[in-house]
């Protein structure tokens, strides 16, 4: 069961119910009553008229409790070990000193380079 609003009160229309205006442009208007059509014909605008739903919708008549905004959830961030290294070890390398990592990092290049064997000549 299809309900229809009405062009002018905003009313629902159940089917058999009604009237159809349509306008030389073409354009259909559905009307509950003949008081509804005749105010649309007289061109009244019916967020003057009091008892239409624009009315109420434009003069915030009718709404008992108001919206408040959603509220959301704050992301929390938890530091974590990761497998092969506690928390602990993570902190510290993250408060270190840039220069002091960076020494520590051309230390291990060069441990590894001194206990590469050199390669093999070919004959």
């Amino acid at each position: 069961m299809k309900l229809e609003i009405c062009s002018f009160s905003g009313y629902k229309i159940y089917p058999a119910k009604g009237k159809v205006f349509v306008r030389s442009d073409s354009r259909t208007f559905r009307f509950i009553n003949g008081k509804t059509e005749s105010y649309f014909l007289q061109r009244l605008s019916p967020r003057k008229i009091r008892w239409t739903q624009i009315y109420r919708r434009v003069n915030k008549k009718g709404i008992s409790v108001e919206v408040r905004a959603k509220r959301t959830r704050r992301t929390v961030k938890h530091e974590r070990a990761v497998v092969g290294a506690s928390w602990e070890e993570i902190r510290a390398k993250r408060t270190e000193k840039p220069e002091a990592r960076a020494a520590a990092r051309q230390a291990a290049k060069d441990a590894k380079k001194s206990s590469k064997p050199a390669p093999a000549k070919k004959v």
